[in-house]
């Protein structure tokens, strides 16, 4: 028996390859399925399953493809509906692979169909469990993203998770492995743990929401509290996954048209597409096409993408680094971006040798951000999440949370100018590069963020634990 997590940082997301006997089962696959096949090959083996934990909302599945590139059987859980030939699975409906078995264990609460597989070694004993968004390292899925499908409160899917993770989950033995579908940075949680393999015992003791004496109403309340709303992007992928979509080879051949810097221009003035510029933030506040916006290809891209561009329909052009156009429009693919429509050919520096009009944010390092601060008192925009904010931040400086910044563009001053800060330098200038392109180019960003504004001496507010801030 083999069991390899792959894991996907940008996304926060754990696919599994499991392989026993030369039949290989793949859980929550991305949309990229190449490595899958290729590793099935290697290991001169079959892959027979493909599980999915439910219908994911964060990232678009590679079932579909993948079950046309193999042959493999897509299994789903009790109670989903799908737009493609799949097995649904009932509640302890055993597969056998090699010489172990995956039990389906419906699990439902995050959605209705979400189901946990309870994998049993050659032995017959219970090994581990691969709980997609239904039991996190730290956490549980949060209970309000299915709301509108299943026709319930976000207490009452609450509810159905409480008791399902405590009838399924919690009476499994304590060295069962825990295989999670998320780590930290994920949003389909609040509280992820940075790990990525954990155990029944170790969350018995550890997960505020797996606690012996809570009571149904306590985990009711607790799992609801402080959720902040979904990106906009999650439903959408949502039915992607029900419904289907189009292979990434047609998704890739689309993307990667090569334009000149004249048929770049002609696409910008003739569609409706977005230019993102996908470079290093220090690179984009030198020179950017105007009114592209940045988001960085070595930051948390996909669900940036996600959260700011939101319409996975929407048309891009891109500008990478050279040689990065294939895999920028593979990781927007991940997310439901399918509609790259080409990329500059020779990047922003093709663009400036064509003599095109270009732009620049002012940027300043945190020392001269802190002679400006001594000298007059200067409006200051922390673009970080509340909780960070919430932690620790510069006095009297106004919180506008990246995620939500279109909610806050008339606190922006018209005239006068504004600082624009985040942790380390990336999300304040996606930030700058949206108000840029909104017409708002009164602004000027600090280098480094907060880690660079806290290392200069810059006074801030005390420090307290997030964990405290429940």
């Amino acid at each position: 028996m083999k069991i390899e997590q792959i894991y996907t940082g940008c996304l926060a997301q754990g696919a599994y390859y499991i392989e026993s006997q030369g039949e290989v089962a793949i859980i929550d696959p991305l949309r990229e399925v190449k490595p899958y096949l290729e590793r099935a090959k290697k290991d001169k083996a079959k892959i027979k399953y493909i599980f999915e934990t439910h219908f994911h909302a964060d990232f678009v599945s590679g079932h579909v493809t993948l079950a046309k590139e193999s042959g493999a059987k897509i299994i789903f859980g009790p109670t989903a509906s799908t737009g493609f030939d799949a097995e649904i699975a009932t509640d302890g409906q055993v597969f056998q692979l090699g010489n172990i078995t995956i039990t389906a264990l419906h699990t439902p609460g995050h959605t209705m169909e979400s189901t946990t597989y309870l994998l049993k070694d050659e032995s017959g004993k219970d090994h581990a469990i691969f709980s997609g968004d239904t039991l996190f390292l730290g956490d549980v899925g949060r209970p309000d993203l299915a709301q509108k499908a299943a026709s319930m409160t976000q207490e009452e899917l609450a509810g159905i998770l409480f008791d399902s993770l405590r009838t399924k989950i919690m009476t499994l033995a304590d060295d069962v492995i825990v295989y999670p579908a998320h780590g930290a940075g994920s949003a389909c949680g609040k509280n992820l743990s940075k790990e990525t393999v954990g155990t029944i015992g170790d969350q018995k003791k550890t997960n505020y929401a797996l606690r012996a004496d809570m009571t149904k109403a306590e985990f009711i309340q607790e799992v609801t509290e402080g959720l902040q709303p979904p990106p906009q992007y999650f439903p959408l992928n949502v039915q992607m996954n029900k419904d289907g979509y189009e292979d990434i080879d047609v998704v890739l051949k689309r993307g990667t048209q090569a334009l000149s810097p004249d048929a770049f221009e002609a696409a910008v003035n003739e569609t409706d597409a977005v230019i993102l510029d996908v470079r290093h933030q220090n690179e984009f506040v030198k020179g950017h096409i105007p009114r592209s916006i940045f988001i960085g290809i070595d930051g948390g891209f996909a669900p940036w993408v996600g959260a700011l561009i939101a319409d996975v329909k929407q048309p891009i052009l891109l500008i990478t680094p050279e040689g990065r156009e294939e895999e920028t429009i593979t990781r927007l693919s991940r997310v439901g971006f399918d509609y790259t429509i080409g990329y500059l050919k020779g990047g922003f520096k093709a663009w400036e040798e064509a003599g095109k009009d270009t732009d620049i944010i002012e940027s300043i390092p945190a020392a001269e951000f802190k002679d400006r601060l001594e000298k007059e008192n200067i409006p200051v925009f922390d673009v970080r999440k509340e909780g960070e904010f919430v932690s620790s931040h510069i006095n009297e400086a106004h919180l506008t949370p990246l995620d939500f910044l279109n909610n806050h563009l008339s606190e922006f001053p018209d005239t006068e100018t504004f600082y624009v800060h985040c942790a380390g330098g990336y999300r304040s200038v996606i930030a700058a590069s949206i108000l840029k392109s909104r017409g708002i180019h009164n602004l000027v960003d600090v280098a480094g963020g907060f880690a660079a504004i806290k290392e200069v001496g810059i006074p801030v507010t005390d420090y307290v634990c997030p964990t405290t801030l429940k």
